[in-house]
């Protein structure tokens, strides 16, 4: 079971009230939900680690999602107490849509306190509060049907996607099939990956897998299109960029160092992408134009519409306009294909996020370096600007600076397993300490670097996020199934694994909601030491202005805590 957010909890328990058990097993083979995004949690995971079933928010709205159209009639309880919760609280209306490819759900519901009515195809104009349908007949409806989710409504769906995408195998699943049109936008996804079927019993808390910390796609088709006619990219010595943290599920790495760390990295994020450049000074360098009409092709999905470029960004506007693209200098406005735009401001911070999950596209370019450097005190994580932008979309900008150079590109039809992935590399160690599987030399190379990404992960502090509480989940787990490493002046730890497990385990510790709870996992023999009570410390110091470390003579055990009553004076005055 997970860490779980308040809010997603709750949930979890209206939707599976009075339920025990769901019994899977034939005659439908479902497909396996990919979920992303601060809101969206499973309902059902088979012993695999693949979801079955899930919910999630988006704007006012709330969403029920079902891994095969056949499960809407198959689990009736479940049904009604989803309508329930998707109408709202404290919403009085009955009213349900149900498209008339579903209709064994109106049928189902003629015996309950709902009232269906059978449509052919949803309308903005139909007064209902909840509104159910398959997968697969939302195409030509999902703009409308968003815009009803987001203002408030409740949307039932079912369906599975490995029929469609077997058929349709030259399309991009996550985007074109017509249900993630819809759920894909509140972070759930149809895959086309079939999904063992099991006898699964409800837990009483939001069931939870190290199994699916993992890529949410191979990025295969996407870094081809991106790097065609690129061999390398080239970070020049006169632009001080930052390090980008890809860490979403439908994040990766475009352009990285032999260290796995980033200066350019792309992400889906709903029915849109974002590409992410750590120096918006990149934006307008003519050794990288062509990567920059690939990403605009990318970005803008085919519909050939505005770009929008900050207005500050001449040299990039001047740029773009020489591909023969439909350029202008604007702030944000929802009518654009593409946002062109730095990381020092979130002024549309919510309407960014919303115009990329409906399908936009976004190009941002910026660095923390200097923001950290003059913000002392304030995380670069949570409070600096791009980040309120980039979080939920699995990216993040650090405050670390990147060296100068080459930097490589993938390889034609090189798995980005293959390289450093923050979500595929804490997957495989997961796998590693729960089940005993080997590590290769390339990821016991890189657990250093996932020690680090894990520290800076976790200081996004983000507790009402599903997506953050996983994770946070999921390595809280690790360090529980861990030999935990017992360090001493004999005993110190040389490999990267206990490297990785003491420098994490602190960081987890400091965050986790029952940290006295996780402590014995961590500390196995706490040595007992003479006690010392209502000692006064008396300090006489003179710093000139400057920091200085004064010592108390005093030892605090690990894991002990204490209290220290502090003179007003000093209160509030830089004493730490």
């Amino acid at each position: 079971m997970c860490t779980t957010s308040s809010q997603s909890q709750s949930a979890y328990i209206s939707l599976m009230r009075d339920i025990r058990e769901l019994d899977f097993q034939d005659p439908f083979i479902p497909c396996d939900l990919l979920l992303i995004g601060d809101h969206s949690f499973p309902l059902a995971m088979n012993s695999q680690g693949q979801v079955l079933m899930a919910s999630s928010l988006y704007g006012r709205g709330r969403i029920v999602v079902l891994g095969h159209e056949g499960y809407l009639t198959t689990f009736p309880a479940l049904v009604e107490n989803a309508l329930t919760w998707l109408r709202g609280d404290g919403s009085d209306k009955l009213s349900v849509g149900v498209h008339r490819n579903a209709m064994s759900v109106a049928d189902n519901l003629q015996a309950s306190r709902f009232q269906p009515e059978v449509v052919s195809a949803f309308s903005s104009n139909l007064d209902v509060g909840v509104y159910v349908t398959d997968a697969y007949s939302v195409g030509a409806d999902a703009k409308d049907l968003v815009a009803f989710l987001k203002g408030g409504g409740g949307v039932l769906i079912g369906g599975q996607a490995w029929h469609w995408a077997a058929v349709y195998h030259k399309e991009n699943t996550l985007l074109d099939f017509p249900g993630n049109k819809v759920s894909g936008v509140a972070g759930i996804y149809f895959t086309e990956n079939h999904a063992a079927v099991e006898y699964l019993p409800v837990y009483p808390e939001i069931p939870s897998s190290w199994l699916t910390v993992a890529t949410g796609k191979d990025f295969e088709d996407d870094l081809e299109f991106l790097l065609h006619g690129m061999s390398e990219l080239i970070l020049e010595d006169d632009v001080v960029a930052s390090e980008v943290l890809f860490h979403g599920s439908l994040a990766f790495p475009i352009g990285t160092n032999q260290d796995g760390q980033a200066f350019l990295a792309g992400a889906y994020y709903g029915q849109g992408r974002v590409i992410v450049v750590s120096h918006e000074r990149l934006l307008w360098r003519e050794i990288l134009a062509s990567f920059w009409k690939n990403a605009i092709y990318w970005l803008d999905e085919g519909r050939r519409g505005v770009i929008g470029v900050e207005p500050q960004l001449n040299d990039a506007f001047t740029i773009l306009s020489k591909f023969g693209l439909k350029c202008e200098k604007t702030d944000f406005r929802k009518d654009l294909s593409v946002f062109v735009c730095t990381a020092y401001s979130d002024a549309h911070k919510e309407e960014i996020q919303d115009f990329v999950a409906e399908g936009g596209g976004l190009l941002i370019g910026g660095h923390a370096w200097y923001w950290a450097h003059t913000h002392p005190g304030q995380n670069p994580m949570t409070d600096f600007a791009g980040n309120k932008i980039l979080n939920k979309m699995g990216l993040s900008l650090l405050k670390d600076i990147l060296p100068v150079g080459s930097y490589k590109v993938p390889l034609p039809g090189q798995p980005i397993q293959q390289n450093y992935h923050f979500r595929h590399l804490l997957r495989r160690f997961a796998g590693h300490i729960a089940l005993g599987e080997s590590l290769t030399d390339h990821e016991v190379v890189h657990l250093k670097k996932l020690a680090v990404d894990c520290t800076t992960f976790l200081h996004m502090k983000a507790h009402e996020s599903a997506n953050y509480t996983h994770v946070m989940s999921t390595l809280m787990n690790i360090m529980k199934k861990a030999d935990m490493p017992q360090v001493s002046a004999s005993g110190p730890a040389n490999s990267p694994r206990d490297r990785l497990l003491l420098q994490v385990a602190a960081e987890v510790y400091k965050i986790c909601p029952d940290p006295d709870a996780f402590l014995p996992y961590l500390i196995k023999d706490n040595p007992s030491m003479a006690v010392v009570r209502n000692h006064v410390i008396q300090i006489n110091v003179n710093t000139a202005g400057e920091e200085d470390w004064v010592s108390t003579g005093l030892y605090l055990s690990p894991g002990l805590r204490t209290y220290i009553v502090m003179p007003e004076e000093i209160i509030n005055k830089g004493w730490k």
